[in-house]
């Protein structure tokens, strides 16, 4: 984790949601946990929003372009790749650190190409431009190489530990010059290490290795099926990146002798399963990474294993701290919540769910369904496809989650949402597909739920 010492970044706010009680012979806890990130950064505008040189936090970017062979069928894929390479480049905010890597079978430096970061300013960012000219398509695609590449420059600059670093990545095609397990191998080495969104454009990639880069890297994932949108999206991602302000935080939690944690999941604004990325932080605690933070909130479902109880007793089933290191690797609480079990014998009160957690565990089941269902349907299994597929609009009809309702719709005909009866329709265009499973983990939140 980070130094953390700036004065002027988000105070944390954790609040838990749950049934406490548990029936007789009751062990298994679970409660959303929301946390609110207010004072530092605005997400998604920090750029337009009057910082000036040093007025921002210590960070350091770098945009990993795709320069592969077919990024010139059609060409428009490449000169929209410069176009929006620029446009990143000019939301970044002066003083940030940064560095451009055309990415083909090998990585290699654009810019500023000393194998150093160049600092933000009116010079570098028209310097940086005009780098870009000489961008061009040939070669072909290991994008393990260029996170890794990435990576050294990005820990190598003269940065406090405490640096937001971020990489923006870019491909059209599958990732066929490396094999799957080298890509497993980079993402390992350089998860935690810095965070990256991945964007795939045009039809041609690998839905599963994007979304495998943006989960391992803490970063999000999405498809950009025209060309002509990527500098939009680009510009987006850049902006929100300079709205962070803190970096490395973790959630760590804590359980007494007897207790077990089943799983922790990021739920919103996407379904990110960090049960596997615990490290131990101590005696019956540990951390789980939420990479960098500005002005923002996130909900995780925890689920806590605790002994049995009389009816009566009550216990901490778990403490939810948000911490960074000092520095002097110690550890700073920034928020924390706790997590109670209480044994009942009222049958209302112990079978009682929380809106969150019900809401939320059918969020993790309906990113669940979609990609089920079109992995069978890919498969030729209609029936299986057409049932999962069904589950899904019944799920996302009844949460109100309209966005994945809409991109279901171009896969199926709904019949009927509440029941959720649908066919497959006969022919789904490609982009729609892709989009509908690159999006599925995306989730709603609850509104108007009182604990």
């Amino acid at each position: 984790m980070a130094n953390f010492a700036k004065s002027n970044v988000p105070r944390f706010a954790v609040e838990v949601y749950q049934n406490e009680y548990l029936p007789d012979g009751g062990r298994e806890v679970n409660a959303v946990v929301t946390v609110t990130s207010t004072g530092g950064g605005t997400t998604g505008g920090a750029a337009a929003h009057g910082y000036v040189p040093g007025g921002g936090p210590d960070a350091a970017v770098a945009i990993m372009v795709d320069c592969s062979g077919s990024m010139d069928y059609p060409p428009l894929k490449m000169r929209a790749a410069r176009e929006a390479t620029a446009a990143a480049i000019d939301a970044l905010r002066d003083g940030v650190r940064f560095a451009v890597i055309g990415g083909t079978h090998e990585a290699k430096e654009v810019y500023p190409g000393d194998g150093e970061l160049a600092v933000a300013d009116a010079h570098t960012r028209e310097r940086a431009k005009r780098a870009l000219r000489g961008l061009t398509a040939g070669g072909g695609t290991a994008i393990g190489t260029w996170l890794r590449l990435a990576d050294r420059l990005l820990n190598t600059a003269d940065l406090p530990d405490s640096a937001v670093r971020h990489g923006i990545l870019l491909t059209d095609g599958r990732n066929e010059h490396e094999s799957p397990e080298d890509l497993a191998a980079a993402l390992e080495a350089c998860a935690g290490r810095f965070t990256c969104d991945a964007r795939g454009v045009g039809t041609d990639w690998e839905v599963k290795e994007v979304t495998q880069i943006a989960s391992s890297m803490l970063g999000s994932a999405d498809i950009v099926a025209d060309p002509v949108a990527l500098a939009a999206d680009f510009t987006h991602m850049m902006e929100t990146a300079m709205g962070k302000e803190i970096a490395d935080v973790a959630l760590r939690l804590w359980t007494p002798m007897g207790a077990e944690i089943k799983f922790v999941k990021q739920v919103a604004p996407t379904v990110e399963d960090l049960t596997e990325r615990r490290t131990q932080a101590g005696p019956r605690a540990g951390d789980y990474p939420t990479g960098s933070w500005g002005d923002e909130s996130r909900d995780y479902h925890v689920c806590v294993e605790v002994p049995n109880a009389e009816i009566g007793q009550e216990m901490l089933a778990a403490r939810v701290s948000l911490v960074i290191d000092r520095g002097d690797g110690s550890p700073q609480t920034l928020s924390h919540g706790l997590v109670r079990a209480v044994w009942t014998d009222d049958m209302a009160a112990s079978t009682s769910i929380n809106p969150q957690v019900a809401h939320y565990t059918g969020q993790a089941e309906l990113a669940q369904v979609i990609q089920q269902g079109l992995d069978a349907r890919k498969s030729g299994d209609t029936y299986g496809a057409t049932a999962k597929l069904g589950r899904a609009v019944q799920l996302a009809a009844g949460s109100g989650n309209s966005d994945t309702a809409k991109l279901l719709a171009k896969v199926v005909d709904v019949v009927d949402a509440a029941t959720g009866t649908v066919r497959l329709k006969a022919k789904v265009e490609e982009a729609d597909e892709m989009t509908l499973e690159t999006r599925s983990t995306k989730t709603v939140r609850v509104k108007n739920v009182k604990k």
